[in-house]
């Protein structure tokens, strides 16, 4: 019967039957494109029906719920349908297959792309539901999307898409275990994170995972050194809605704080002992203007310089603030170097466009407390001397770098640099001014500030509390293909 096949009657079936269905599809300029460019021709059923291919792809589909989809999702139902009508054979004519044909190869097409690209990129863009996601996963593009439709093997390539990471296999494994529907979700939005493409690494790099309150670095598989973080605190409770009222009015008191820090992808490039803070504006505006006001001589008992039009003023504590609203602040401010610097002794520097970075602290206390959201977005780090070590990467610059923040060498060769700083801080007839002193890593050091509220460690899953609720955010996104 197939021998009477007439392309061009099937053409416009195929066309119409494109019409129908396109609504439907998550990519459909592509799909239209890949038909176009190769005639319409029904690859799916010619090339992989007769081959067998096309069942691997159902049983691929049907077995999606190992990743957490619902097969459904793929209308597995309708091509196993479809398909069943095709093998029957009962056409009278061959006109009477073709919207068969026609829709077995639209909705396999589909479902075969959209199944490899929630595997292989993920199901949703974490940008494009968080505000402060700033790292440029990897998605699909039309190019990859065209090339895959094009495959000569469905089975190679639906074996070679599926996640191959450890950890994703870990959370795969205890989500296929568990009964529980609780930790089952928190197992899914975990397979979904480590779904997504991340930039390359590389196997040494430092990575600050923010529910785990915890910086660790890695190389290859093993742990340089790891610590307690703190991070930014959590953005407060109705702020979308506080965010809307603010918009309104103008009005300083109606903005929430958000002090949630980002998460970003960037290289650790130098480190400056002895940090000047530049004060934020919102700090400014929220801390310091009421600190001022309340108190004449907080500003110079707290090393903090200000700067009227880029030029200190040399006696800050006699400021009227009565003349100045905090919205409309004309000053900057800078704390200076020192004991009571918020930035404590040393600050790792990245490039990134919220102005963050990684810091020690004068506040110690912080790392004794199991939620560490505190800080105004930075992140605090618990062992900034044994980090700064690591970056450098060699006893003479470690030492340089030790008695800047009045430390006696590890090499005692070395004690000539810590010698001279002691005397001329000694020195009566000359005053002694602490200033920042840069310093570059060995090499510029990979950095991943990201967001894992399950993962597996020495054969566990560990389980960490969802402190910035991004976990509900993403849950719904995914709500389409459970």
């Amino acid at each position: 019967m197939y021998k009477d096949f007439d392309t061009i009657a099937y053409d416009s079936v195929f066309v119409k039957t494109m019409d129908d269905l396109s609504s439907t599809f998550i990519n459909p300029k592509t799909i239209k494109a890949f038909y176009a460019s190769n005639d319409n021709e029904p690859r799916m059923v010619t090339k992989f029906y007769i081959n067998g291919e096309l069942d691997t792809l159902i049983n691929y589909l049907q077995n999606s719920n190992v990743h957490g989809f619902n097969p459904k999702i793929f209308k597995i139902d309708e091509i196993k349908s479809l398909l069943n009508e095709l093998s029957a054979n009962k056409f009278k004519t061959v006109e009477e297959s073709y919207p068969v044909i026609a829709k077995i190869e639209l909705l396999a097409s589909n479902a075969y792309l959209n199944y490899n690209n929630y595997l292989k990129f993920g199901v949703v863009n974490p940008r494009n539901i968080f505000s402060r996601y700033y790292i440029k996963v990897k998605r699909p593009d039309s190019l990859n999307m065209v090339q895959l439709l094009g495959t000569e093997s469905l089975l190679d390539s639906l074996r070679s898409i599926q996640p191959k990471s450890e950890q994703y296999k870990g959370l795969q494994n205890a989500y296929l275990n568990s009964k529980s529907e609780a930790e089952k979700r928190i197992l899914l939005l975990n397979m979904e994170r480590f779904r997504w493409q991340m930039p390359e690494t590389g196997t040494n790099y430092v990575q600050v995972n923010i529910p785990d309150f915890k910086l660790t670095w890695f190389d290859n598989q093993d742990t340089v050194i790891t610590m307690k973080v703190c991070v930014g605190g959590k953005r407060e409770s109705g702020y979308e809605d506080k965010l809307k009222a603010f918009a309104k009015s103008g009005n300083l008191d109606d903005k929430p704080k958000n002090h949630e820090t980002p998460l970003l992808f960037s290289k650790i490039n130098s480190i400056q002992a002895n940090p000047v803070w530049n004060i934020p504006v919102s700090i400014a505006q929220s801390e310091i203007y009421w600190m001022a006001r309340k108190d004449p001589y907080y500003l110079s008992n707290s090393n903090i310089n200000v700067y009227y039009k880029d030029k200190l003023i040399a006696e800050p504590d006699t400021i009227n603030w009565d003349r100045y609203s905090r919205d409309k602040l004309p000053f900057k401010f800078k704390q200076g170097s020192g004991g009571g610097n918020a930035l404590g002794k040393f600050k790792f520097i990245f490039d990134n466009s919220s102005s963050i970075y990684l810091h020690d602290t004068n506040n110690k206390n912080g790392f004794n407390l199991s939620n560490r959201a505190i800080s105004h977005g930075c992140v605090r780090i618990e062992k900034p001397l044994e980090f700064a070590e690591k970056l450098v990467g060699d006893d003479y610059t470690y030492d340089k770098l030790r008695a800047e923040v009045d430390l006696p060498p590890v090499d005692s060769t070395h004690n000539k640099w810590y010698k001279k700083r002691l005397a001329a801080k000694a020195d009566t007839t000359k005053a002694f001014k602490l200033k920042p002193a840069w310093f570059g890593p060995k090499k510029p050091v990979p950095l991943l500030i990201t967001y894992y509220t399950a993962w597996p460690q020495n054969g566990k899953i560990q389980y960490r509390p969802d402190v910035y609720e991004m976990d509900e955010k993403l849950w719904l996104a995914m709500k389409k293909t459970r």
